[in-house]
């Protein structure tokens, strides 16, 4: 499941038009800076685990409150949330001032002010991080986080393959049989989906 299509679950569905409601956004720029910003993470995300930050990715994603700005797109607005936010879009894109130059280039994109979506970016990506640890609880990243230190990274086999599916990744024939995932082919099926992102083509811009 892509991230996009993760968040569009979020609430029966509302998630994304509440969160749009909390910044006085109109709901069709927030659909497209959603359209833009969700396969954006998804893809910095993958993109940072096989740059060897696969630990950070597992670390970003553990703990069980998390999973409650998914369910409340107050939870995702509120300073904690924001804050939230705000650390797992520092760690997949090196730094703060990165993750606002991804939110100033898709505020540009659709017309948005920029100061707000600085602030929905965050916002959007703590509820991604609710969504993830609702698929994933923490007794399950315990135990992939063993089989990293176990040397599965290097491997590139299952583990980094069910990295790959869930944030939006497509296994090669031999994983859908339970071999290895083709990571190389990873950044050519960002888009592969069906819901890329405009942004991709200028992530790398974003990313340290």
């Amino acid at each position: 499941m892509s991230i996009l299509k993760l968040l569009q679950q979020a609430q029966n569905g509302q998630g994304l038009n509440q969160l749009a409601a909390q910044f006085g956004l109109d709901e069709d720029k927030a659909n497209q800076l959603a359209g833009m910003l969700a396969p954006a993470i998804g893809s910095a995300t993958k993109q940072r685990a096989e740059r060897g930050g696969l630990g950070d990715v597992l670390g970003a994603l553990k703990g069980e409150n998390q999973a409650s700005m998914f369910d409340d797109a107050s939870a995702a607005v509120s300073t904690q949330g924001q804050q939230q936010g705000t650390a797992f879009l520092e760690k997949i894109l090196g730094s703060r001032e990165q993750a606002q130059g991804l939110a100033q280039e898709a505020a540009t994109r659709v017309g948005a002010e920029p100061n707000i979506v600085e602030q929905f970016l965050p916002a959007l990506a703590a509820m991604v991080q609710g969504g993830l640890q609702k698929q994933m609880p923490d007794d399950q990243i315990d135990g992939m986080m063993g089989q990293l230190g176990g040397g599965a990274q290097s491997s590139g086999g299952g583990l980094m393959g069910m990295i790959g599916g869930l944030l939006g990744g497509k296994k090669s024939g031999a994983d859908a049989q339970g071999g290895g995932f083709d990571l190389s082919a990873l950044n050519n099926l960002l888009d592969a989906d069906g819901d890329g992102s405009a942004m991709d083509d200028i992530l790398g811009k974003f990313m340290r």
